[in-house]
């Protein structure tokens, strides 16, 4: 356990007999609800800012801990990739896109450096969305440098090859940003125009415009700002295999693929599928969408839950450090008392 896990489990037993919560989707909760155990432990996290967890498509607990309240818009960071990942989907549902293995060179060839490597012709959109593009990345140490650059689009595919396209997973906003790109210019509209009418309309989810590169691209696969129950309406999205009450948001199919294992991160050690992390939580296979300072979304169809968290968001949040404590939270806390709340 991290320092803080030790913490928190200091601040629950303290809390025996003395503590109520007010929970979404039951009554007033007591000590001994295992809601309470679950919002007093997220509480102790001070990193953490507001929880939602749905079980069986019921909002049980939702609870605001400090910062905005849960219908307010935060900048979910990477979580952003998700949401990419889930409109690629939806293109190539549309015929937008042929397929995963649509390259390049046929989708945005006049957006390719003319001195590009050769290899940037052959990047498919899987490659982009499993972030094996074989580029250097644009994410860590080198992430200020790109998104000082005039051109995003240029300076990410003018990136020397670390690998080949296909090779190693290489954890990459600019790969994200290409792909939100390559949208954009197959559908020939922007990617909040598309992220409104493919997401946003159906699952009742407002999005707001968000950063943009000097040519007017919306970023892909970072700054898009939603609310924490947002956040949980996108999860329990994919929980149900895209389905949102009766609408088909995103293809069941494609839910399925994006949730297979097709590589994994160096740095979690967790596998990757198309813009989320697989692992498993408390022994039940979970996906789950992660942006930097712990914007979470958990997604356990086999426990019937969706946990969305969001954090502080100028603060590193480490597999090692607070990450890791929300994967705690969940695999820990909430997961074993699944059945009952």
């Amino acid at each position: 356990m991290t320092p803080a896990t030790l913490h928190r489990r200091a601040v629950l037993a303290g809390l025996a007999g003395c503590a109520t919560i007010a929970a979404t989707g039951s009554a007033t909760a007591t000590a001994d609800d295992p809601l309470t155990a679950i919002a007093a432990e997220a509480d102790a996290l001070e990193q953490l800012r507001a929880i939602v967890v749905v079980k069986d498509g019921e909002e049980r607990l939702a609870r605001a801990f400090r910062g905005p309240d849960l219908d307010r818009p935060v900048n979910v960071k990477s979580v952003s990739k998700s949401i990419v990942a889930l409109m690629t989907g939806i293109a190539i549902d549309r015929g937008l896109i042929g397929s995963v293995d649509a390259t390049l060179g046929e989708l945005i060839p006049g957006l390719i450096p003319g001195d590009a490597d050769p290899r940037v012709q052959t990047i498919t959109v899987e490659d982009l969305l499993t972030m094996r593009a074989g580029l250097e990345r644009t994410s860590g140490p080198n992430y200020g440098a790109w998104v000082a650059s005039p051109n995003w689009v240029r300076y990410a595919l003018s990136r020397p090859f670390v690998s080949e396209p296909g090779g190693r997973f290489q954890y990459s906003t600019g790969s994200y940003h290409v792909l939100g790109v390559v949208l954009a210019t197959v559908a020939n509209r922007s990617l909040l125009t598309l992220a409104r009418e493919w997401l946003g309309t159906p699952l009742g989810i407002e999005i707001a415009p968000w950063t943009r590169d000097p040519q007017g691209h919306y970023m892909g696969g970072n700054n898009m700002a939603l609310s924490p129950r947002d956040l949980a309406r996108i999860g329990e999205m994919v929980r149900l295999g895209g389905k949102s009450g009766d609408t088909q948001v995103v293809p069941a199919a494609w839910i399925e693929a994006s949730l297979e294992p097709r590589t994994r991160s160096p740095f979690s050690g967790d596998q990757y599928g198309y813009g989320w992390f697989i692992a498993a939580f408390g022994g039940v296979p979970a996906a789950y969408a992660r942006g930097y300072g712990g914007q979470m979304i958990y997604v356990l169809k086999d426990a019937g839950l969706t946990v969305a968290v969001t954090s502080d968001p100028t603060l590193p949040a480490r597999t090692d450090g607070h990450a890791g404590d929300l994967h705690d939270l969940v695999g820990s806390t909430i997961v074993p008392v699944a059945a009952e709340i």
